[in-house]
C-alpha cells in the first residue's frame, strides 16, 4: 500500500513532464507505484536520500529516463543500481528491453526483488554481487551506471560483461574528462552528451564510451 504517499499529486506532477522524455503513452501509474513502494521502504531501510515526493519525481524518475534515446540492443545492465535507478524506470518505459539490476547492498537487493514482484516487472532480473565477480553467460549491449565515481573504473570493472559492439553509458553531473578518462585504453572513445531533466536546474551529462573501430582495425593490421 502507499500510505502517506500522495499518489494523485505525484501523478499530476509527472504527467506533463514525462512527455518530454517518453514517446507514446508512458506508464505513469506504474512509475508512481514504483515511487510509492520506494517511499514506503525508505522509511525503514534508508534506500535514498531523496524523500520528498515531488523531488522524487524529478531526481529519480525524470533523471533516470533521460538516457532513453541512447539505449541500444536488447540487453541492458544497470551497475550499482541502488534502489533501481535508472534501471526500473527504463524497464517500465521499454518493456521490450531485458534489464538486469546489479547491486551489492543486501537491503537494496531485497527492495529490488520486491519491486520486480509487486509492480510487476517481467523484463527485469536482479543480481546481488560485485560486478567484477559476476561472470554470466549473457553479455550486455548497453551497460549503464548512475553512481560510479570514475568513468575509467566503471569501464574496467564491467568490461567482461559487454557484448561485442556494445556501449557504456555513464550518467554524470559535471564531467571532468581529463580526470575520469585518463586511464581508458586508447581503443576506447567517449562522447559527452548534455541531458535535460525537466524541472531540474542542474548540470546533467551522459558519457558514452565504445571501442574505436579504426584504432582496433589499425592495431589488427599493425
Amino acid at each position: 500500500m502507499s500510505e502517506n504517499f500522495p499518489c494523485a499529486e505525484v501523478e499530476r506532477a509527472l504527467r506533463p513532464a514525462i512527455g518530454e522524455l517518453v514517446a507514446g503513452e508512458p506508464p505513469v501509474e506504474a512509475l508512481v507505484d514504483y515511487l510509492a513502494l520506494l517511499h514506503r521502504w525508505n522509511r525503514a531501510f534508508n534506500l535514498s536520500a531523496v524523500r520528498e515526493p515531488r523531488e522524487m519525481v524529478t531526481r529519480h524518475l525524470l533523471d533516470s529516463l533521460t538516457p532513453l534515446p541512447y539505449l541500444e540492443g536488447e540487453q541492458l545492465l544497470d551497475v550499482g543500481t541502488g534502489a533501481g535507478l535508472p534501471g526500473i524506470p527504463l524497464a517500465l518505459c521499454r518493456p521490450d528491453l531485458q534489464v538486469t539490476l546489479l547491486d551489492t547492498n543486501s537491503k537494496k537487493v531485497r527492495f529490488l526483488r520486491q519491486a520486480v514482484a509487486e509492480l510487476p516487472l517481467s523484463n527485469v532480473s536482479v543480481v546481488g554481487t560485485r560486478v567484477e565477480q559476476w561472470h554470466p553467460e549473457q553479455r550486455f549491449d548497453t551497460i549503464i551506471a548512475r553512481a560510479y565515481a570514475r568513468m575509467d573504473g566503471f569501464v574496467a570493472d564491467s568490461l567482461h560483461l559487454l557484448a561485442p559492439g556494445g556501449q557504456f553509458l555513464a550518467m554524470k553531473g559535471r564531467f571532468d574528462a581529463d580526470a575520469e578518462t585518463a586511464a581508458l585504453p586508447r581503443e576506447w572513445q567517449y562522447t559527452v552528451n548534455p541531458l535535460h531533466v525537466p524541472g531540474l536546474d542542474a548540470t546533467r551529462t551522459l558519457v558514452r564510451v565504445r571501442r574505436d573501430a579504426e584504432v582496433i582495425d589499425g592495431d589488427h593490421h599493425g
